[in-house]
């Protein structure tokens, strides 16, 4: 049976939740999902069979995890994130089953609104910029700018996405987008949203 509070959040029968684990409200832990004591997740998130997220884990809000992802110590992910079926989070650059690794963690930072696609890989002590799009099965080996279209292994920036996610066709060095009309200007190999 499964276990619903007040809050509106919604636990599976079959998922572990360890106590001292917070939730916001709206939250769904689905199918055979662990999350440890230390873990803090925002209101409206969705984690779907599966998920692993260890202690001392934020993630913020409106965040949707798919099957079979582990957000290990050391990720922090901002409000409005994707993490696609079966991506990879890291989080030692050098690991060795007979050392000890667990006090060089390398932080990983997932920045507001980015997409991450099935199978992709983040090695640990980057930073994925605000409103990028990580394409399916990338990896991705260092810092990712805001509204970039990383795909590839290693990734490299194959263009620019929208806030709301649409490749942008850039001419000089500006940019419409044709879902919703926003306008960005790209300037010392940065976009910037101007509307």
């Amino acid at each position: 049976m499964s276990r619903t509070n007040n809050g509106g959040i919604f636990i599976h029968p079959t998922a572990i939740v360890d106590e001292g684990a917070r939730f916001g409200d709206n939250t769904k832990i689905w199918h055979f999902c662990h999350i440890m004591g230390g873990a803090s997740l925002g209101r409206d998130c969705s984690l779907g069979q599966n998920v692993f997220v260890a202690d001392n884990v934020t993630i913020g809000n409106n965040v949707k995890i798919q099957n079979n992802v582990s957000v290990y110590s050391g990720v922090e992910i901002e409000d409005d994130v994707f993490c696609g079926p079966s991506m990879v989070f890291t989080n030692v650059l050098t690991p060795r089953s007979h050392v000890s690794r667990k006090d060089e963690y390398a932080d990983t930072l997932v920045k507001k609104g980015s997409s991450i696609g099935a199978n992709a890989v983040i090695v640990c002590g980057n930073t994925i910029g605000e409103y990028s799009m990580i394409g399916a099965g990338a990896v991705i080996t260092k810092d990712v700018k805001p509204f970039s279209l990383m795909l590839g292994n290693p990734a490299r920036r194959k263009g620019w996405v929208c806030q709301c996610g649409e490749v942008l066709k850039i001419e000089g060095s500006k940019g419409i987008c044709t879902r919703c009309d926003s306008s960005y200007e790209e300037k010392n190999g940065e976009l910037i949203k101007i509307s």
